[in-house]
């Protein structure tokens, strides 16, 4: 039978190994031991050991605070915690149960009393056990889920790509979802006379090149780095690992995929009816609105060649540079050397055609 972890977190030395000595002779648990409570709770969160037992009464951190601190932890907050109290503190008893300790136990305790205990405990995490992992599979939280991507983030290698590097062509395989650490890349595609239409851009905090892994199809568009970019290349294999860990996550990237082809079908009725001015606009709104979030700021410092905006908007470089000056003339915009000003995200919008 595999050994069940206990930590104990005692200042009394006598008492921590006492209790060791005996949990460990039974042969049935292995003991992880601190002397007071900030190393117990690091020992809890690094470990996640099956049961805690911990004293009420210790300097700096005492056992209310080590409770309270492993219970606001996602991994920690079901161990069953037992208290270990002195016969004149049974009147805080009422305290720890209502934080959420499951048992206690009054010093001096006797082995069988002990063993007891910690039986009961572990049965009943048992038994609650498996709706805990079905509850936990089966919900994350905006930020939970963005945890989780960033540790896979951080196991990726990562890759610099110069400006004008390719990163994917149309009918590669898919071999990895990218994400965007700095810089920014574009998506593109080529119309039968060679010119280039832009068809998305990602910035830093951006991942992309999802779409075509999810659907199981080679990529649809190119890809490219506009600037100098470090990308963390996060493999097949451990992207499809955490959705069947957590299927959960796939809800964030259908959404992703779900504002892609909603910004795609805005695109293409933008060519088919709007003016060559508004397109630019609406290309200036759609760097703008991926830099910053424009339900918060207004104003905006945005860097994109004219190429780029030109391919973005779908039209020759000449005629942004026309647009650009109109834009200039209405307070609209500023140029700032290579970056472009948008006085008011909101104003831009609601330009006429």
């Amino acid at each position: 039978m595999e050994k069940k972890t206990i930590l104990i977190i005692e200042d009394n030395t006598d008492i921590r190994e006492g209790t060791t000595e005996i949990l460990e002779l039974t042969g049935r648990y292995h003991v992880l031991a601190a002397k007071e409570g900030r190393s117990g709770v690091d020992l809890a969160i690094t470990h996640i050991p099956d049961l805690i037992l911990c004293d009420i009464m210790m300097p700096e951190l005492d056992g209310y605070g080590v409770l309270y601190m492993l219970s606001k932890n996602e991994m920690t907050a079901h161990i069953p915690f037992i208290f270990l109290t002195a016969k004149s503190e049974r009147s805080d008893m009422r305290k720890a149960m209502e934080m959420g300790a499951d048992d206690y136990l009054t010093k001096p305790f006797d082995d069988l009393e002990l063993l007891n205990a910690i039986e009961v405990r572990l049965k009943k995490r048992e038994q609650i056990g498996d709706a805990i992992s079905v509850k936990n599979s089966l919900y994350l939280s905006a930020e939970e889920q963005d945890f989780l991507l960033k540790e896979l983030v951080k196991k990726s290698r990562v890759k610099v790509f110069r400006k004008k590097q390719v990163i994917y062509e149309v009918g590669d395989s898919p071999v990895f979802i990218y994400f965007l650490l700095s810089g920014k890349v574009r998506n593109f595609l080529y119309y039968l006379d060679g010119r280039e239409l832009s068809t998305d851009i990602h910035v830093e905090g951006n991942y992309f090149g999802y779409q075509a892994m999810l659907l199981h199809e080679n990529y649809s568009d190119n890809a490219e780095a506009l600037e100098h970019a470090e990308i963390a290349l996060i493999s097949k294999e451990d992207f499809f690992e955490l959705l069947y860990r957590k299927p959960l996550i796939a809800d964030k990237f259908i959404k992703l995929l779900s504002g892609n082809i909603r910004e795609k079908e805005e695109q293409l009725l933008g060519f088919a009816y709007d003016s060559v001015r508004k397109r630019v606009g609406n290309a200036l709104i759609s760097i703008a609105e991926k830099t910053v979030d424009a339900r918060v700021e207004d104003e905006c410092v945005i860097r994109i060649s004219r190429d780029g905006l030109a391919a973005i908007a779908g039209t020759a470089n000449e005629t942004i540079s026309r647009v650009l000056a109109d834009f200039k003339e209405e307070k609209l915009i500023t140029k700032e050397r290579s970056a472009i000003r948008i006085f008011s995200i909101k104003n831009l919008k609601n330009i006429k055609q």
